[in-house]
């Protein structure tokens, strides 16, 4: 079987390989803590699971849905933006439904990337905008985020020859997997750069929801002019623990919503009425329940920076996601110390390299397992030998 030219460039998904690793750990009889993987363990608030049931069990929900979504399901994400950031956002052409937001991610690509575009892509990062461009027949062009600048990209150093075929652009805050953070300061300029070089540019804001320390993410369409040339990706996978149910919604300029949502109907036939009801209900009603999300990640993230710090590790305390990013603390390369903690403890992290070169000699910990398990992790890390 011959594969395409353009699989033969798509590196394994390090997630898959993540799998492997455990599945082979528990053969070997091992108690595997799995801090690997950016899956919330709490469950869904009830609220929404109750409105799933009621309305998966309407006839009215079983036909095919609407492609861009339920009007009511987008003129909820318009009201929430308005609350949340105090963006306007017309529900009829600025905003669409997506089955999660990695979905709309990967789509965009073939709407705007052909043969001969770059696309600006940070690194490390969520693999998918790597392998989108690829799948585009696009070119991928690395912005190296650094630790020495907060895990910013500085725009200054790409070169004319570049922006001269750069047709998008992809930036992540709060960030995965570093963590970082950005301000409304940075969204200005990164919203000036794309306006300067004619690019489109894509926020994905997974992590909006999930802050610490009285810190609150700004959304990149409170930048004023940015609707001339962003859009903004939204998620209920890490905002109110829906991973499983795949739904989220991208707003923002009505001519990228407008070439998006034309892959989409060509590719998919919308998002489930139900799960688009309990959206709904998750932007609407889940306040408390958010609030207790966001403490009890903020507990374990505590935990874990302390634990990790009394070990001697250089960790950063991160003000968003449930990610801790931080250097290897051997000489070892990512992959190899990740192997081998697995190996002599049984406790599953994520080597920095999945995430793109620039991401070795870092490896990723999710602070996705409970208080006990998080404490038994390091108490396990404690007694590796470096």
């Amino acid at each position: 079987m011959k594969f395409t030219k353009r699989i033969d460039k798509i590196p394994p998904y390090p997630f898959a390989i993540l799998d492997q690793k455990k599945q082979e750990a528990i053969e070997r009889g091992q108690d595997v803590i799995s801090l690997g993987i950016g899956d919330p363990d709490l469950p869904t608030p009830q609220k929404i699971i109750d409105t799933l049931c009621k309305e998966a069990a309407n006839p009215a929900n079983h036909q095919y849905p609407s492609y861009e979504g339920m009007p009511v399901f987008r003129e909820t994400a318009a009201e929430w933006m308005k609350n949340r950031f105090g963006v306007e956002a017309d529900p009829k052409s600025e905003i669409i439904s997506l089955i999660g937001s990695k979905e709309g991610i990967a789509h965009i690509y073939p709407a705007f990337v052909q043969l001969g575009d770059i696309s600006l892509v940070p690194a490390p990062a969520y693999p998918v905008y790597n392998v989108a461009t690829i799948l585009a027949d696009g070119t991928p062009y690395v912005m190296p985020l650094k630790r020495r600048s907060g895990f910013l990209p500085d725009f200054d150093i790409i070169s004319t020859e570049v922006l001269k075929k750069a047709r998008i652009m992809f930036i992540n805050y709060p960030n995965n997997p570093t963590g970082a953070v950005a301000s409304l300061e940075f969204f200005e300029k990164a919203v000036k750069f794309a306006c300067d070089n004619d690019i489109i540019l894509c926020h994905d804001a997974a992590y909006t929801e999930l802050t610490f320390d009285d810190y609150e993410a700004p959304s990149i369409l409170e930048v004023d002019g940015a609707k001339d040339v962003a859009v903004e990706f939204h998620s209920m996978s890490k905002t109110f623990c829906m991973t499983g149910w795949r739904v989220g919604f991208v707003v923002g300029n009505k001519d990228i919503i407008a070439g998006l949502s034309r892959v989409k109907t060509n590719i998919d036939s919308g998002l489930f009425q139900a799960i688009q009801y309990a959206a709904i209900t998750a932007m609407n009603d889940v306040v408390d329940e958010q609030l207790e999300i966001r403490s009890i990640f903020q507990q374990r993230r505590d935990i874990l920076v302390d634990g990790l710090k009394s070990l001697g590790w250089d960790v950063d305390l991160p003000k968003a996601t449930f990610y801790l990013w931080a250097p290897v603390p051997t000489d070892e390369t990512s992959v190899e110390f990740c192997s081998r903690v697995i190996k002599e403890t049984g406790v599953l992290i994520t080597p920095g390299v999945g995430f793109g070169e620039e991401g070795e000699g870092f490896f990723r910990i999710c602070f996705t397992q409970s208080v006990e398990r998080i404490e038994e992790a390091v108490g396990r890390l404690s007694k590796m030998k470096l």
